[in-house]
């Protein structure tokens, strides 16, 4: 355990040298962000991987011989002690030594201290006056001029200014957005464990700058940067320095924020330098994985074993055990030098020495019971008889195990024997196949690419071949030549030239989205719905990008036919683009847009309108002598965004009322007939849980309603049933819908399940919810559709 520890140690050290020494300065932020996270991670992870294919890299020369050292204490299993006391073998646990105490105290305490940080912020939040923003929660810090966030809250102190609050409100958000805190609070719980390594301090404190570069970058676009430097500069006190919350005055910081701010964005060149990564993770693959393994003084050489027989070798190997026994090693120490707690599964034929070590230790096992059972007078026939089994008495000599490896039986069993969620073939000769062998290769091929297991274990005897991951080349090439992705999950965006420079796979998309907006606006001949009634128009649009990156299949939905050939012809000008990939190949890519104008009419809005195009004609005719610093042209500028913001307001509005006068019959006629089936995510009202009444926000019943629906399955589903049907363990999951009625009632429930049992329980639970009340659309009761996935797990007792 100490060694991990050491190891552990020792990445952490070479993943920030190299951070410091290549990457700190690069103004790739959300790249460095992931390299901390992910090479944080991995320190953990590698020293516990190991890879016997790399040990072979290493030359027999680079291995070094030397006498066992234990280090630590091998915990044993239930398995362990029980066949060690049938043998007569007494497991005693050393005393803990010192270290480990240490250890465990400061865990101990560093939870300890990590609480109290913790109760600190809720403090604040309880005893400060707070409001909601929408889903963000402010408080208000009183005699303070601190500024910080922690989750969806942001602390801001009273004694902050008011022209600088929008500034810094910006910033923090970007850190709620981002979810910085669930970094910070990653590595405080590192700091937790590892309390004694300081390398993880670091990794904070560097995780820490990343966030407030990143918060920097994004907010600065909301404001100046003038006006930015003077939010930094003013206030640099009174900060609750919490080690996981985002702070914004923090003065160690400042001088590095304004550096950073003021410097030139990287090159994409300098992206090459994460690529040191690869093979410094491959070094410590190499370094884990070649074993030093400790050689007795009393071996005798490879040439010694050739010349003795199997017998003669069984016996050596059977005294061997014997005298470790009296020379005092444990239990564990024997087994481990019998390989027996490394035999390997998934090989077919043991080596001769594998085998006559592993023969030799169940006799060694075996005389140990009978011995122990002798001692105390249990002894019965059927302990004899279990005792010659283990002996493996049929196989004398290591050709007897060969010759029985070859046969069909042998084959066989060891096929059928294969765990849950691997399957086994077994070939005459590796990549020389007969037919029958292919034909039984490819139905595990279709096994395997459903995911229905996990990988194809192959052998001929000789060598074994694994494969896992599968996907069948054809297929694969059918998906990526036809592949459709959405534009919002694509790996990389179609594009522009002006935007493909851009850091990010999303600032391209936004880049992407503006550029697309814009010619549209530019392009679209508004007048065409002049003759339409008043209020805002909504044609939907939608287009695909190809292979090419070439605009085709254009279709549009709107209120009029004229407008909807003019968003067609619009969107048929768009230029070339850069084509869209996924995992490296050109892909076709689907766009949705919808075009919105405001159609004249509404005396308020023609009104507003107006005013809002007197001001900005007056602010562009002040700009021309001026610039924007101009204390009126800022007045103005205030104004026409109180403006817009109202306009929007008002359109939709007046969008929503024409939208509903449109349809008004069509709803009407489906209310009669009852053919309305509305789903619970598109229903205006939804249908109300008794727990859920007192809420006021409509999305906030909603989330009440799924969470009351959760927990009711939670608390009423049988799981006794889902453990005696014998499924093979992992999980399981039951897709389910049912409809609310008018009157409040759960009725046309529909369950689809792995087995009939759990979609008769999943009925029965559903049943027993309590009567709603119905959800509503356009002030009307309507049958509202509700899907459900019953999610959970079967523990596997075969594995145990």
């Amino acid at each position: 355990m100490l060694h991990t520890i050491l190891q552990i140690v020792a990445f952490q050290a070479l993943f920030l040298l190299v951070y410091d020494a290549f990457l700190k300065r690069e103004t790739f932020f959300n790249y460095n962000r992931a390299y901390l996270i992910v090479t944080s991670i991995l320190s953990l992870v590698l020293p516990f991987l190991k890879f016997p294919e790399l040990k072979t890299m290493t030359t027999k020369d680079v291995v070094i011989h030397l006498p066992e050292v234990f280090i630590g204490v091998k915990t044993p299993t239930s398995y362990d002690i029980q066949i060690a006391e049938q043998v007569g073998i007494v497991i005693e646990q050393p005393q803990t030594p010192i270290w480990q105490i240490v250890v465990v105290s400061g865990i101990v305490v560093s939870a300890f201290i990590f609480l109290i940080k913790l109760t600190k912020i809720y403090w604040l939040k309880h005893k400060n006056p707070k409001r909601w923003n929408g889903n963000i929660l402010i408080v208000n810090l009183i005699k303070s001029s601190a500024a910080f966030s922690f989750f969806n809250t942001i602390f801001l102190g009273d004694h902050i200014s008011e022209t600088e609050k929008p500034t810094i409100y910006q910033h923090e958000l970007v850190h709620i957005k981002e979810y910085h805190t669930i970094d910070l609070l990653f590595f405080e719980l590192l700091r937790i464990v590892f309390w004694f390594n300081p390398l993880l301090y670091i990794y904070q404190n560097r995780i820490k700058e990343l966030h407030e570069y990143i918060a920097d970058a994004k907010a600065v676009k909301q404001t100046g940067k003038s006006e930015y430097y003077t939010s930094l500069l003013n206030q640099v006190l009174d900060v609750h320095h919490v080690s996981f919350t985002n702070t914004f005055f923090n003065k160690s910081l400042i001088k590095k924020r304004i550096t950073m701010l003021q410097k030139s964005k990287s090159k994409q060149l300098h992206l090459i330098k994460y690529a040191v990564l690869i093979p410094m993770v491959f070094a410590m693959l190499i370094y884990t994985s070649t074993e030093v393994r400790a050689q007795k003084t009393n071996s005798i050489n490879q040439e010694q074993v050739q010349e003795l027989t199997d017998a003669e070798l069984i016996k050596k190997y059977y005294d061997e055990y014997v005298a470790m026994e009296k020379k005092g090693s444990t239990f564990f120490e024997i087994s481990d030098y019998a390989g027996f707690g490394s035999y390997d599964k998934m090989k077919y034929l043991s080596s001769r020495t594998e085998f006559l070590k592993l023969k030799a230790y169940l006799e060694y096992i075996a005389d140990g019971i009978l011995k122990s059972k002798s001692n105390k007078g249990t002894l019965t026939q059927k302990d004899i008889e279990t005792t010659d089994l283990m002996r493996m008495s049929k196989f004398e000599t290591y050709n007897d195990y060969k010759a029985f490896k070859n046969t069909k039986e042998a084959k066989e069993r060891w096929v059928a024997n294969a765990d849950d969620g691997i399957l086994r073939l077994f070939v005459e000769e590796i990549g020389n196949h007969t037919s029958k062998e292919k034909k039984l290769l490819d139905d595990l091929l279709k096994q395997l690419e459903k995911g229905d297991y996990e990988k194809i274990v192959m052998t001929d005897g000789q060598s074994t071949f694994i494969i896992e991951d599968y996907q069948s080349p054809i297929a694969h090439k059918e998906e990526i030549e036809e592949m459709e992705v959405p534009f919002s999950v694509v790996d990389e965006t179609p594009t522009t030239v002006d935007c493909k420079d851009l850091e990010s796979n999303s600032d391209r998309k936004n880049c992407m989205n503006m550029f697309v907006n814009k010619h549209i606006a530019k392009k679209f001949n508004t007048s065409i719905g002049d003759s339409l009634t008043a209020g805002k128009k909504r044609i939907f649009v939608q287009f695909k990008i190809g292979k090419d990156g070439i605009v085709k299949d254009i279709k549009a939905r709107g209120p009029s036919k004229a407008l909807e050939v003019e968003a067609k012809r619009v969107i048929a000008t768009l230029p070339q683009f850069i084509p869209g990939k996924q995992k490296g190949k050109a892909v076709i890519v689907p766009f949705s847009i919808p075009i919105v104008f405001q159609v004249e009419g509404n005396d308020k809005i023609t009104q507003e309108t107006k005013t809002y195009k007197e001001l900005v004609a007056k602010r562009d005719r002040i700009l021309q002598s001026s610039d924007e610093n101009n204390p009126v042209v800022t007045q103005l500028n205030k104004q026409i965004s109180e403006l817009e913001q109202n306009l929007d307001r008002n359109m939709d509005s007046l969008y929503l009322e024409i939208l509903r006068k449109r349809e008004e019959k069509l709803i009407e006629r489906s209310l009669k007939d009852g053919s309305v089936d509305i789903p619970f995510s598109e229903v205006e009202i939804a249908p109300m849980h008794p727990d859920c009444d007192a809420i006021a926000l409509e999305e906030d019943k909603k989330s009440c309603f799924a969470a009351a629906i959760n927990k009711h399955v939670g608390q009423n589903f049988n799981m006794q049933i889902a453990d005696s049907l014998g499924l093979s363990g992992g999980k399981k999951r039951i897709y389910t819908y049912f409809t609310i009625g008018r009157n409040g009632e759960v009725d046309h429930i529909v369950a689809k399940g792995p087995h009939p049992k759990l979609e008769e329980e999943t009925v029965r639970v559903l049943k027993l919810l309590p009567q709603f009340k119905p959800g509503k659309q356009d002030g009307n009761s309507v049958d509202v559709r509700y899907s459900l996935p019953i999610v959970f797990q079967i523990h596997d007792t075969k594995k145990d």
